[in-house]
C-alpha cells in the first residue's frame, strides 16, 4: 500500500534523485529554460521555486539554505541578485511546463520548464 509515500522515485537511489533534483534546479536557474521529461520537471518545478523565494527572503540564513541545495555560487548570487528583484512583486508560480511531444528513443514526455517572465 502506498498511503503517504509522496514523490516519485524515478527508479533511482535516494542519493541519486536527490543529485540529479539540485543538477536539475542548478540548471534551470542558470540557463533559465532547460527540456528534460515530465516526471521530472513536476517534482523539480517545487524545489525551484522554493529557491527563488529564498531569494525574495534575502537573509543570511536564506542564502545559505540556498547555497546547501544549489551547486554553483554563482548561480546563487543570480538568484539573490537577479531572480529575486525580478518576481519580488510576484506570489509565486515562477516556473511554466510546456509540454513539447514523446522523446524519439522511448517516447518519454518530454517538457520545457522555463522561468515565466
Amino acid at each position: 500500500m502506498r498511503h503517504k509515500v509522496a514523490g516519485r522515485s524515478l527508479g533511482r537511489s535516494s542519493g541519486h534523485r536527490k543529485a540529479m533534483y539540485r543538477n536539475l534546479v542548478t540548471d534551470l536557474l542558470d540557463y533559465e529554460k532547460i527540456t528534460t521529461t515530465g516526471a521530472k520537471a513536476k517534482e523539480v518545478r517545487g524545489l525551484a521555486e522554493k529557491m527563488i523565494t529564498l531569494g525574495k527572503k534575502g537573509g543570511l540564513h536564506s542564502r545559505r539554505q540556498a547555497l546547501s541545495f544549489v551547486l554553483d555560487k554563482k548561480v546563487a548570487e543570480k538568484i539573490f541578485g537577479v531572480l529575486a528583484p525580478k518576481y519580488a512583486e510576484r506570489p509565486g508560480g515562477y516556473v511554466r511546463i510546456v509540454k513539447l511531444g514523446p522523446r524519439l528513443g522511448d517516447g518519454a514526455p518530454m517538457v520545457r520548464m522555463e522561468l515565466v517572465e
